[in-house]
């Protein structure tokens, strides 16, 4: 029971509203890497809460974009916990589109630590 609920990525940990996306990208704090840029702000809600930006000019076909955002979503999933309260939007670089899973997983967990 205990590992569905530090595990699991319910609503209450997204971020679901066009003002929560404002409010992230007008704080401008940033990490970037080689596959994504994530921006930040601190929120009031005492958890981690993940945003996509994933868009065409990153991948072109959507089967591309779909497994990207699969691997952001399972990142932030495992690391969750060990994150400050703050509002996390992803998105990411063209490179990443011709990645493989290990090497965008690689990429996110660098940008994980610089946050945390």
């Amino acid at each position: 029971m205990e590992y569905r609920s530090v595990y699991a990525f319910p609503r209450c940990v997204r971020l679901t509203e066009a003002q929560e996306y404002k409010r992230v990208f007008a704080s401008r704090q940033k990490s970037k890497g080689r596959y994504f840029v994530l921006a930040w702000a601190p929120n009031q809600y005492g958890k981690s809460r993940l945003g996509l930006a994933i868009s065409r000019k990153c991948a072109r076909k959507a089967v591309a974009r779909q497994r990207i955002k699969r691997v952001i979503r399972e990142s932030f999933r495992l690391r969750r916990s060990g994150l400050p309260p703050i509002d996390i939007v992803v998105m990411c670089r063209p490179a990443a589109a011709c990645q493989d899973k290990k090497n965008l997983r690689e990429a996110l967990e660098k940008q994980w630590e610089s946050i945390g």
